[in-house]
Protein backbone atom coordinates (compact mmCIF):
# COMPACT_ATOMS: atom_id res chain seq x y z
CA UNK A 1 0.00 0.00 0.00
CA UNK A 2 1.43 3.42 -0.81
CA UNK A 3 2.22 5.78 2.11
CA UNK A 4 0.12 8.84 2.25
CA UNK A 5 1.52 12.28 2.63
CA UNK A 6 0.02 15.01 4.79
CA UNK A 7 1.68 18.82 3.68
CA UNK A 8 1.15 21.55 6.23
CA UNK A 9 1.84 25.20 5.34
CA UNK A 10 1.76 28.29 7.99
CA UNK A 11 2.06 31.94 6.74
CA UNK A 12 1.98 35.17 8.61
CA UNK A 13 0.30 37.13 5.82
CA UNK A 14 0.34 40.79 7.89
CA UNK A 15 -2.73 41.42 7.25
CA UNK A 16 -4.84 39.11 4.86
CA UNK A 17 -6.98 41.71 3.38
CA UNK A 18 -3.51 43.32 2.01
CA UNK A 19 -2.15 39.97 0.48
CA UNK A 20 -5.53 39.23 -1.58
CA UNK A 21 -3.93 41.74 -3.30
CA UNK A 22 -0.60 40.62 -3.86
CA UNK A 23 -1.48 36.85 -5.15
CA UNK A 24 -2.84 35.14 -1.93
CA UNK A 25 -5.30 32.46 -3.76
CA UNK A 26 -2.69 32.15 -7.02
CA UNK A 27 0.14 31.14 -3.92
CA UNK A 28 -2.45 29.44 -1.73
CA UNK A 29 -3.28 27.40 -4.86
CA UNK A 30 0.44 26.30 -6.14
CA UNK A 31 1.08 25.70 -2.42
CA UNK A 32 -1.59 23.11 -1.91
CA UNK A 33 -1.84 22.02 1.55
CA UNK A 34 -3.78 19.97 3.05
CA UNK A 35 -3.98 22.33 6.29
CA UNK A 36 -2.86 25.57 5.61
CA UNK A 37 -2.39 28.22 8.91
CA UNK A 38 -2.48 32.04 8.71
CA UNK A 39 -1.12 34.09 11.08
CA UNK A 40 -1.83 37.99 11.29
CA UNK A 41 -4.48 38.13 9.62
CA UNK A 42 -5.86 41.73 11.31
CA UNK A 43 -9.54 41.10 10.69
CA UNK A 44 -12.60 41.24 12.59
CA UNK A 45 -15.22 38.68 12.32
CA UNK A 46 -17.39 41.62 10.42
CA UNK A 47 -15.08 41.95 7.90
CA UNK A 48 -14.63 38.38 6.82
CA UNK A 49 -15.40 37.93 3.69
CA UNK A 50 -16.76 34.56 1.87
CA UNK A 51 -13.74 35.28 -0.52
CA UNK A 52 -11.64 34.54 2.52
CA UNK A 53 -13.67 31.92 3.83
CA UNK A 54 -15.07 29.27 1.39
CA UNK A 55 -12.40 28.27 -0.90
CA UNK A 56 -13.02 25.37 -2.40
CA UNK A 57 -12.37 22.29 -1.05
CA UNK A 58 -11.58 23.29 2.50
CA UNK A 59 -13.18 24.19 6.14
CA UNK A 60 -12.14 27.00 7.56
CA UNK A 61 -11.93 28.14 10.98
CA UNK A 62 -11.27 31.49 12.53
CA UNK A 63 -10.14 33.00 15.48
CA UNK A 64 -10.28 37.37 16.12
CA UNK A 65 -8.82 39.93 18.20
CA UNK A 66 -11.25 41.70 19.59
CA UNK A 67 -9.49 44.42 21.80
CA UNK A 68 -8.14 46.42 18.81
CA UNK A 69 -9.03 46.63 14.84
CA UNK A 70 -6.71 45.49 12.09
CA UNK A 71 -4.57 43.39 15.14
CA UNK A 72 -3.75 39.94 15.22
CA UNK A 73 -5.78 37.09 14.15
CA UNK A 74 -4.99 33.27 13.17
CA UNK A 75 -7.17 31.13 10.90
CA UNK A 76 -6.82 27.54 9.26
CA UNK A 77 -8.04 26.18 5.84
CA UNK A 78 -8.16 22.23 6.40
CA UNK A 79 -9.32 19.38 4.06
CA UNK A 80 -9.28 17.21 6.44
CA UNK A 81 -12.29 17.83 9.03
CA UNK A 82 -11.28 17.99 12.62
CA UNK A 83 -12.73 15.89 15.28
CA UNK A 84 -12.55 19.40 17.71
CA UNK A 85 -12.33 22.90 17.40
CA UNK A 86 -10.53 25.20 20.39
CA UNK A 87 -9.83 28.27 20.19
CA UNK A 88 -9.34 29.04 23.63
CA UNK A 89 -6.13 28.72 26.18
CA UNK A 90 -7.94 29.58 29.06
CA UNK A 91 -6.78 33.14 29.79
CA UNK A 92 -8.95 36.09 28.26
CA UNK A 93 -5.68 38.20 28.01
CA UNK A 94 -4.81 35.14 25.73
CA UNK A 95 -8.25 34.55 24.17
CA UNK A 96 -8.91 38.00 23.42
CA UNK A 97 -6.50 39.01 20.68
CA UNK A 98 -6.97 36.06 18.80
CA UNK A 99 -3.95 34.44 19.11
CA UNK A 100 -4.89 30.31 18.62
CA UNK A 101 -6.71 28.04 17.07
CA UNK A 102 -6.35 24.21 18.03
CA UNK A 103 -7.97 21.26 15.71
CA UNK A 104 -8.01 17.75 16.78
CA UNK A 105 -7.88 15.01 14.23
CA UNK A 106 -6.93 11.42 14.38
CA UNK A 107 -3.06 11.30 14.13
CA UNK A 108 -2.40 14.73 15.90
CA UNK A 109 -3.22 17.89 17.18
CA UNK A 110 -2.34 20.95 15.50
CA UNK A 111 -1.91 24.35 16.73
CA UNK A 112 -1.66 27.92 14.92
CA UNK A 113 0.12 30.22 16.73
CA UNK A 114 0.80 34.14 16.77
CA UNK A 115 3.01 34.34 19.50
CA UNK A 116 3.48 37.49 21.05
CA UNK A 117 5.71 40.41 20.09
CA UNK A 118 7.34 42.01 23.00
CA UNK A 119 9.59 44.98 20.97
CA UNK A 120 6.65 47.52 22.30
CA UNK A 121 7.90 47.57 25.90
CA UNK A 122 8.79 46.05 29.01
CA UNK A 123 4.98 45.27 28.94
CA UNK A 124 4.56 43.41 26.18
CA UNK A 125 7.85 41.37 26.64
CA UNK A 126 6.05 40.19 29.58
CA UNK A 127 2.75 39.08 28.24
CA UNK A 128 5.26 37.81 25.27
CA UNK A 129 6.73 35.67 28.27
CA UNK A 130 4.08 34.82 30.01
CA UNK A 131 2.17 33.40 26.90
CA UNK A 132 5.20 31.13 25.79
CA UNK A 133 5.25 29.51 29.40
CA UNK A 134 1.39 29.51 30.05
CA UNK A 135 1.27 27.73 25.95
CA UNK A 136 4.05 25.13 26.77
CA UNK A 137 1.40 24.04 30.14
CA UNK A 138 -1.29 23.99 27.99
CA UNK A 139 0.30 21.72 25.29
CA UNK A 140 2.17 19.58 27.90
CA UNK A 141 -1.29 19.11 29.13
CA UNK A 142 -1.88 17.21 25.51
CA UNK A 143 1.07 15.12 26.11
CA UNK A 144 0.36 13.70 29.23
CA UNK A 145 -3.15 12.02 27.08
CA UNK A 146 -0.64 10.89 24.75
CA UNK A 147 -1.32 13.10 21.90
CA UNK A 148 0.74 13.68 19.09
CA UNK A 149 1.38 17.69 18.66
CA UNK A 150 1.92 20.12 15.55
CA UNK A 151 2.92 23.44 16.40
CA UNK A 152 3.40 26.39 13.64
CA UNK A 153 3.19 29.62 13.38
CA UNK A 154 4.94 32.63 13.74
CA UNK A 155 6.81 32.12 17.52
CA UNK A 156 8.67 35.97 17.22
CA UNK A 157 11.90 34.78 18.14
CA UNK A 158 14.84 33.62 16.34
CA UNK A 159 16.36 30.68 17.98
CA UNK A 160 20.43 30.63 17.53
CA UNK A 161 22.52 32.36 15.39
CA UNK A 162 21.87 30.90 12.53
CA UNK A 163 18.53 32.13 12.53
CA UNK A 164 19.01 35.74 12.02
CA UNK A 165 21.85 37.44 9.84
CA UNK A 166 22.90 40.01 12.46
CA UNK A 167 22.93 38.01 15.73
CA UNK A 168 25.23 39.87 17.65
CA UNK A 169 23.83 42.99 16.54
CA UNK A 170 20.36 41.68 17.96
CA UNK A 171 21.27 40.28 21.44
CA UNK A 172 19.55 43.06 22.94
CA UNK A 173 16.32 43.21 20.58
CA UNK A 174 13.36 41.23 21.72
CA UNK A 175 13.38 38.78 18.99
CA UNK A 176 16.73 37.77 20.26
CA UNK A 177 17.30 38.19 23.79
CA UNK A 178 19.01 35.34 25.87
CA UNK A 179 15.73 35.42 28.00
CA UNK A 180 13.46 34.48 24.73
CA UNK A 181 15.56 32.11 22.82
CA UNK A 182 16.18 30.07 27.16
CA UNK A 183 12.02 29.24 26.58
CA UNK A 184 13.13 28.13 22.62
CA UNK A 185 16.06 25.88 24.57
CA UNK A 186 13.41 24.93 27.23
CA UNK A 187 10.61 24.33 24.69
CA UNK A 188 12.92 21.78 22.80
CA UNK A 189 14.80 20.32 25.98
CA UNK A 190 10.92 19.21 26.51
CA UNK A 191 10.46 17.19 23.91
CA UNK A 192 9.37 19.46 20.70
CA UNK A 193 11.61 18.92 17.35
CA UNK A 194 12.17 22.01 15.12
CA UNK A 195 11.40 20.01 11.70
CA UNK A 196 13.34 22.44 9.70
CA UNK A 197 16.19 23.03 11.27
CA UNK A 198 16.90 18.65 12.55
CA UNK A 199 16.14 17.95 9.16
CA UNK A 200 18.55 21.26 7.56
CA UNK A 201 21.17 21.36 10.51
CA UNK A 202 23.15 24.31 8.67
CA UNK A 203 20.76 25.48 6.51
CA UNK A 204 20.86 29.45 6.22
CA UNK A 205 17.14 30.21 5.45
CA UNK A 206 15.07 32.91 6.79
CA UNK A 207 11.60 33.69 7.20
CA UNK A 208 10.89 37.52 8.04
CA UNK A 209 12.40 40.22 6.50
CA UNK A 210 11.81 44.05 7.56
CA UNK A 211 10.05 46.61 5.22
CA UNK A 212 12.85 48.83 5.98
CA UNK A 213 16.15 48.98 4.00
CA UNK A 214 15.30 46.67 1.64
CA UNK A 215 16.14 44.10 4.14
CA UNK A 216 14.72 41.07 1.79
CA UNK A 217 16.33 41.74 -1.73
CA UNK A 218 19.89 41.86 0.46
CA UNK A 219 18.83 38.49 2.64
CA UNK A 220 18.91 40.29 5.83
CA UNK A 221 16.34 38.25 7.62
CA UNK A 222 15.27 36.28 10.53
CA UNK A 223 13.60 32.63 10.97
CA UNK A 224 10.83 33.05 13.37
CA UNK A 225 8.64 31.02 11.80
CA UNK A 226 8.55 27.26 12.74
CA UNK A 227 6.73 23.81 12.71
CA UNK A 228 7.40 22.06 15.96
CA UNK A 229 6.48 18.05 16.29
CA UNK A 230 6.75 15.96 19.55
CA UNK A 231 9.76 13.77 18.98
CA UNK A 232 7.52 10.72 19.49
CA UNK A 233 6.50 11.82 15.63
CA UNK A 234 10.27 11.79 14.60
CA UNK A 235 11.27 8.08 16.76
CA UNK A 236 7.72 7.05 14.21
CA UNK A 237 9.29 8.40 11.09
CA UNK A 238 5.93 10.42 10.41
CA UNK A 239 8.17 13.96 9.54
CA UNK A 240 9.21 13.06 5.68
CA UNK A 241 10.59 16.96 4.60
CA UNK A 242 9.95 20.66 5.51
CA UNK A 243 10.88 24.08 4.06
CA UNK A 244 10.76 27.56 3.65
CA UNK A 245 9.42 29.14 0.23
CA UNK A 246 11.25 32.08 -0.07
CA UNK A 247 10.15 32.60 -3.92
CA UNK A 248 6.07 33.42 -2.40
CA UNK A 249 5.70 37.22 -2.06
CA UNK A 250 3.10 39.14 -0.66
CA UNK A 251 4.02 39.51 3.09
CA UNK A 252 6.83 40.51 5.00
CA UNK A 253 6.91 36.85 6.00
CA UNK A 254 6.95 33.86 3.80
CA UNK A 255 5.49 30.16 4.06
CA UNK A 256 6.97 27.72 5.78
CA UNK A 257 6.11 23.91 5.54
CA UNK A 258 5.90 20.48 7.32
CA UNK A 259 5.23 17.02 4.96
CA UNK A 260 3.71 14.14 7.23
CA UNK A 261 3.53 10.61 6.70
CA UNK A 262 -0.12 9.68 7.96
CA UNK A 263 -1.25 6.37 9.27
Amino acid sequence: MAEKMAKLVSWNVNGLNAVLKKGFMESFGRLDADIFALQETKLQEIKLTSRMRDIPGYQSYWSFSTVKKGYSGVAVYTRVPPKRVNLSLGDPRYDEEGRMIELEYDDFVFFNVYFPNGQMNDDRLQYKLDFYDDFLSYAESHRKKGKRLVITGDFNTAHNEIDLAHPKRNEKTSGFLPIERDWMDRLVASGYVDTFRHLYPDTVKYSWWSYISAARSRNVGWRIDYFFVTEEMLREKRVTDAFIDNDVLGSDHCPIGLVLSTR
